[in-house]
């Protein structure tokens, strides 16, 4: 949930000024940093370049363009008849890194690929200067995002003097995951196989589901949950909720409020980003973002004579928020780009993807409930709330949601990963042809995209291997077709 200029916590602030938002989007952008940092090869290698595009695809009589920014890397592609590896962005900014560095460039370098990557239109420095205005924000869409993609693939074609010799493979994780799916889908004499990592490509407009998941991830003893840490969470959030209704006070000096949480919108807010934390450190557990569930569930259940017991777990919570918030600020790479607004206009208008508290199951506050998560789709761009379910089911119904009649695409999810519910599971595939998923047990969100590590579970890189299978069956059987 997006901050209005009286709801801010001073932790956000401290991580950007300039750009509010929840701080699982702040999670997200450290796992960007991150691998930034581990990009083996230097930028040199790497060439920018824009692109006019359309404003609206589907309107003829719109002339408007903006300028899309794409990343090429050409080290390792062999002329002329190389395939095109082509990574998608999403709700964020594209990087050097994103043709510098992860398994999909592992597998560029081994098959000969150019490598490619096209930036999310109204994200990053691919928007107008006036884009975030509301009566601009009409032309995002997924929708125009894969018109873009159909444009670049002509513009790069053009330019590469590439032809039909040259298979191009699309790689995305997460919302650009499903592009990824989705471009295949829609234009699949385009690309010819995809890879759609933890993609949520069936829109749901009350995701409780993620809470539910993260709270079985809390318990799985294999990535180092316990019943035992569960029910700190639980306790930890009950605790904050009870002294905020004594001791507002209290709660606005402890987890760092700029202003005592008396409204209910302000109380939410703090819950909501005390579930952030916890829900970033389930979505990415191992990548080495934050801390990992094991960590986590270290400070949810340790023991301490310093405090009360009855307050024993309020203030395990209050550390769990203070170790975030300095392992938030140490960061080299910073983007100060914004995203936040973009991304919450997507939801209110295709894929809603809320992540409420109202059931039961859920560990965290009860106060996060859809009525309030949707709020500000009214407040920010007089979408009203009565809409979102029509929306969100034209959404699934355009693109198949979780059932698409897909062909050549590979979805690949973690068990860990919240987002693996929106996802395709379980292979749907007739007898005799090739399998199209990948499920990684005690994997999380999007770590089959990473390059490998020598600490990397041996089902991560069995994984990573039955990726690499699938894009090498692609690239030989295309190889076949051309040559007939």
């Amino acid at each position: 949930m997006l901050f209005t200029p009286a709801r801010c916590l001073i932790l956000l602030l401290l991580l950007n000024s300039t750009d509010a938002g929840r701080i699982l989007g702040k999670i997200k952008e450290r796992v960007r940093n991150l691998l930034l940092q581990k990009a083996k090869q230097p930028l040199q290698h790497v060439k920018e370049g824009k692109v006019h595009q359309p404003l609206d695809h589907f309107n003829r009589l719109d002339v408007n363009t903006f300028h899309q920014r794409f990343f090429v890397n050409e080290e390792y592609w062999q002329r002329p008849d190389g395939p095109v590896f082509l990574y998608i962005g999403g709700e964020g900014p594209i990087f050097e890194f994103d043709v510098l560095a992860g398994h999909h460039v592992d597998m560029a370098e081994e098959h000969g690929a150019l490598l490619l990557a096209l930036e999310h239109r109204f994200y990053g420095d691919s928007i107008n200067p006036d884009g975030l205005k509301t009566e601009n924000l009409s032309d995002l869409s997924s929708q125009q995002a894969l018109a873009d993609l159909a444009v670049f693939h002509q513009y790069i074609s053009q330019i590469f003097n590439l032809s039909h010799r040259n298979t191009w493979i699309s790689f995305g994780g997460s919302y650009a995951g499903a592009l990824s799916a989705w471009f295949r889908g829609k234009f699949p004499h385009l690309v010819y196989g995809a890879v759609a990592s933890s993609a949520p490509v069936k829109a749901t407009l009350d995701f409780s589901a993620y809470s539910n998941t993260v709270g079985l991830s809390l318990m799985n003893e294999a990535v180092g949950g316990s019943e035992k840490c569960l029910a700190g969470v639980r306790e930890a959030f009950v605790a904050v909720e009870a002294v905020m209704g004594g001791n507002a006070s209290r709660v606005a000096m402890d987890f760092g409020c700029c202003q005592i949480p008396k409204d209910i919108d302000d109380q939410i807010e703090l819950m909501q980003n005390l579930a952030d934390i916890v829900m970033g450190t389930v979505q990415y557990n191992e990548e080495g973002v934050l801390m990992s569930i094991s960590e986590l569930c270290g400070v949810m259940t340790y023991k301490s004579e310093a405090y009360e017991d009855e307050m024993e777990a309020y203030n395990r919570l209050v550390k769990l928020a203070q170790k975030t918030l300095k392992d938030l600020m140490d960061t080299t790479v910073h983007s100060g780009r914004r995203t936040a607004r973009q991304w919450t206009y997507q939801t209110c208008t295709e894929f809603g993807f809320y992540q409420t508290c109202e059931d039961a199951t859920c560990p965290f506050s009860g106060m996060v409930t859809l009525r309030a998560e949707t709020e500000l789709c009214l407040m920010l761009f007089g979408i009203s709330q009565h809409s979102l379910p029509g929306r969100v089911a034209f959404t699934n119904t355009y693109y198949g949601g979780d059932k698409p009649r897909t062909h050549r695409v590979l979805y690949v999810n973690g068990g860990v990963d919240p987002w693996k519910e929106l996802s395709v599971v379980q292979d749907r595939a007739e007898e005799g042809e090739e399998a199209q998923t990948v499920f990684i047990k005690d994997t999380a969100h999007c770590a089959d995209m990473m390059r490998g590590r020598v600490t990397d579970r041996r089902s991560l890189k069995k994984a990573r291997q039955e990726i690499e299978k699938h894009v090498v069956s692609w690239l030989k059987m295309a190889a076949l077709e051309k040559a007939v």
